[in-house]
């Protein structure tokens, strides 16, 4: 929004803003904001930025938890849901001391990756396109104690709800895709959330009710740069959730909130531009894809299991990928088929539009991790020529879920739990230290806090189904 900060100033004093909120993202993938008054927007705060605890948010140890934050002044837009006027910005973190750019701090880290891109002479540009699923619910409760554990959902359209309101028009298990009014009860409230981004800056294709019967909803937008992809991501999650809550509702981007019912992913469509023109497309390719295009998808399947650690790094994610759903469980390529894990669109065969899209992905990921990490196994395979067919990822254009059991065993499968990501991680990382984006300190901080904090606590509790199952053994 502004390329100086006299062009900020000038606008903070003619639009009368009130206060100035810091927005920045933690090692797991979660805002945070600190805010000061417009009086404090100075050119001091500027050079010196605003003092933070980095140990708090995963991005230092406790001994050396001093960094700084200092505006992006081209990410400014007004946060519409404060009564004071706020103008908000996304954050760069700086060490204290030095005031060096924090290597490891999430966005910086996905600026890296595409500054590295641009060194191998692949490629000169990343444009993306996350899909942005979710769930609307009226209400959400859980407790989790020594002696028990539950949690319980309200949603106004979903069909347990008929024999209370009465109106009959709700909708059925798995019954939600572009579902109408009155069916789609959402539709107001996510009209709203996209006019929200559009005067926020954050560009929107559409809007629609998704599969999921109760509340599962859909938001997508053009095609756009890396960096800007994460910024995006950001601050679609922050607004659907924040114009929920106006309305007395909640907003969740967990994969798999409800048991049976259509889990929530976050596909990213992808392709390289270099000097303007798509490096992916090829007329004469299998689904108008270059060979480069190809050796991309090599590399994202290739390091698949390890790339799931980082965009579906929640034990959560693994309830989603499970067979019998669209959700993809098997290391394939494929024309159209939205079971594989790369799915090459049939609409996107234009010079401009040829693209791929890699399915496994949800919303629980670091968004800035995920995009780097994709970018660089991408780049891997080009730089090391994978042939996806030769290394026995496809292409099948079959529905493989109609396949006998020895048929489907042939194709190499995704990870079927967080623990079994996290070790692909450990064996295969290599990837993901080219032109120093990631590093092993990183890496293993990640692999060590998933594993310990989320991984085992879930594991070592009793399930309630399993009261069920076993109580009376």
């Amino acid at each position: 929004m502004f390329q100086s900060f006299e062009q900020a100033r000038r606008y903070v004093d003619e639009y009368n803003i009130d206060v100035i909120d810091l927005k920045f993202c933690d090692l797991w993938g979660r805002w945070h904001h600190l805010t000061v008054p417009a009086s404090q927007f100075t050119p001091e705060l500027m050079k010196k930025g605003i003092g933070f605890d980095g140990s708090a948010v995963g991005l230092k140890s406790v001994k050396a938890g001093d960094m700084v934050l200092i505006p992006d002044l081209s990410t400014a837009t007004h946060d519409p849901f404060w009564e004071a006027s706020t103008l908000s910005f996304i954050c760069t973190t700086y060490e204290a001391d030095t005031h060096a750019i924090f290597a490891n701090d999430p966005r910086n880290l996905a600026i890296r990756a595409e500054e590295y891109m641009k060194t191998t002479g692949i490629a000169d540009e990343s444009k993306w396109g996350p899909e942005f699923e979710f769930y609307i619910f009226d209400s959400i409760s859980f407790d989790n104690g020594v002696n028990r554990a539950s949690y319980n959902i309200s949603c106004r359209e979903a069909d347990w709800n008929s024999g209370q309101d009465g109106h009959g028009h709700y909708i059925p298990l798995h019954g939600g895709y572009h579902a109408i009014p009155p069916k789609d009860q959402l539709y107001n409230l996510r009209t709203e959330i996209c006019l929200h981004l559009e005067k926020m800056g954050v560009p929107v294709k559409y809007h629609h009710h998704e599969v999921g019967g109760p509340g599962q909803s859909e938001i997508e937008t053009p095609m756009m740069g890396l960096v800007a992809a994460g910024d995006a991501t950001m601050l679609i999650k922050y607004v659907t959730k924040m114009t929920a809550r106006k309305y007395g509702q909640t907003v969740t981007f967990m994969p798999k909130p409800l048991y049976g019912e259509a889990g929530s992913g976050m596909h990213f469509h992808q392709h390289l531009f270099k000097n303007g023109k798509n490096v992916f497309y090829d007329k004469s390719g299998y689904g108008c894809l270059s060979r480069e295009a190809l050796y991309y998808i090599g590399g994202l399947l290739t390091h698949g299991p390890a790339l799931l650690a980082i965009t579906n790094p929640s034990t959560n994610s693994y309830r989603r990928l499970v067979p019998g759903f669209e959700a993809p469980v098997n290391a394939f390529f494929s024309l159209g088929n939205r079971s594989a894990a790369v799915r090459i669109p049939k609409y996107a065969n234009t010079p401009d539009s040829a693209r791929i899209e890699f399915r496994p992905p949800d919303a629980t990921c670091n968004i800035y991790l995920a995009l780097a990490a994709q970018l660089l196994a991408g780049l891997d395979g080009i730089q090391r020529k994978i042939d996806p067919t030769e290394a026995g990822f496809g292409p099948i254009d079959q529905n493989v879920f109609a396949w006998s059991d020895e048929e489907r065993a042939k194709i190499k499968p995704l990870p079927f739990s967080l623990n079994l990501a996290l070790e692909a991680l450990e064996a295969d990382h290599e990837f993901l230290l080219a032109g120093d984006v990631f590093s092993e300190e990183l890496i293993k901080q990640w692999i060590d806090y998933k594993r310990e904090q989320e991984y085992y606590p879930v594991r070592n509790r009793p399930h309630p189904y399993e009261m069920s199952l076993y109580f009376d053994a």
